[in-house]
């Protein structure tokens, strides 16, 4: 059976505005008003989920969504680069954020490396089966990483491709055939209604 995932970044907070690694912010009130005006134009669902954080939680709840927690979209672990910002850890550590960008097996922070987090973020997705329509709120590494391992693509993809706050992505089909549905905001322009109904 066909699977819809629907992977909702959430809304913007500190952390996000502040190019923090991972932590664990609440929303700013900008970024609840955002989700809260987005809430109308997200897709039906037979099923909603949220990562474990606060920032998806709260995002979950200004979209309206009755949405349970699921472990598996937990953000990326970086260990003690948690909550640090880019440019900090990359005056401390040098080697390290060069070692970390350039080979996926790298965890020079004492966490994750992206190879494991590929995987994590794959096993979830394959894990769909037979669920129908599911709404995902989670972290933006945990979309990247989703659509990596949904296309097959190479792990350093995962750094060329950027998730927008509030932003909508969506895998289509099941585990070893998925399909990659991009550009669309949570917006309520004609285009999406039409694309809602099955338009061409």
């Amino acid at each position: 059976m066909t699977v819809r995932v629907m992977l909702i970044s959430p809304a913007m907070n500190a952390g996000l505005r502040e190019a923090r690694f991972a932590g664990d912010a609440a929303l700013d009130a900008s970024g609840v008003r955002a989700a809260r005006l987005a809430a109308p134009h997200v897709p039906d669902a037979d099923r909603a989920v949220h990562g474990p954080s606060e920032r998806c939680l709260r995002t979950a709840e200004a979209l309206g969504l009755r949405s349970t927690e699921e472990p598996a979209l937990q953000d990326w672990e970086l260990g003690r680069w948690s909550g640090a910002r880019l440019d900090e850890v990359s005056a401390r550590e040098p080697e390290g954020v060069a070692a970390w960008l350039a080979d996926p097996s790298a965890a020079p922070h004492g966490g994750e490396s992206l190879l494991a987090l590929c995987a994590r973020a794959g096993a979830w997705l394959d894990s769909l089966s037979g669920e129908g329509r599911v709404q995902a709120v989670t972290e933006p590494s945990l979309v990247r990483a989703a659509v990596v391992h949904a296309l097959a693509l190479p792990p350093q993809a995962f750094w060329r491709l950027d998730v927008a706050p509030l932003a909508l992505t969506e895998l289509t089909g099941r585990s070893g055939r998925w399909n990659l549905r991009v550009g669309r905001p949570l917006a309520g322009g004609p285009g999406e209604r039409a694309a809602d109904r099955g338009a061409p």
